[in-house]
């Protein structure tokens, strides 16, 4: 028996960001997920080679926008109880917490990572009239 129906709210992962939703559909061992919160930034750098510098493409990701739909795996969502936050805020904020987590880790990953979020950060700022 499933206990998370189309409507809920809830918390998802995707890849390495974690987010706030509301499920708009089902599909065989996945929800669909429309955007509304970032919780948690995604990570920069291969998924399948973490903390790694020398691999063939160190991934840019950004968070998923405002209203975007996603697959999820179904393990990976949660029923979600409480405030949602403001989309840019929640962007703003998370945003800042995984740079600062970079700022104060000297590996050459993090400054590798810091990098690929300057740009993000250029991208962000004009699609939602961020001030970073």
């Amino acid at each position: 028996m499933k206990n998370i129906q189309i409507g809920d709210y809830v918390t998802a992962f995707y890849k390495t960001g974690k987010y706030i939703g509301e499920v708009t559909g089902e599909r065989p061992g996945a929800y669909v997920v429309k955007i509304l919160s970032v919780v948690k930034h995604p990570r920069q750098g291969d998924l399948h080679n973490p903390q790694e510098v020398d691999v063939p493409l160190f991934h840019e990701r950004k968070a998923l926008a405002h209203r975007e739909q996603a697959n999820m795996p179904e393990k990976m969502v949660k029923p979600y109880d409480g405030n949602i936050p403001d989309y840019n805020e929640s962007l703003f904020s998370a945003y800042h917490t995984l740079k600062k987590e970079l700022e104060e880790n000297p590996t050459p990953h993090a400054q590798k990572s810091l990098e690929t979020l300057q740009s993000i950060q250029r991208e962000y700022e004009l699609m939602y009239s961020l001030t970073f």
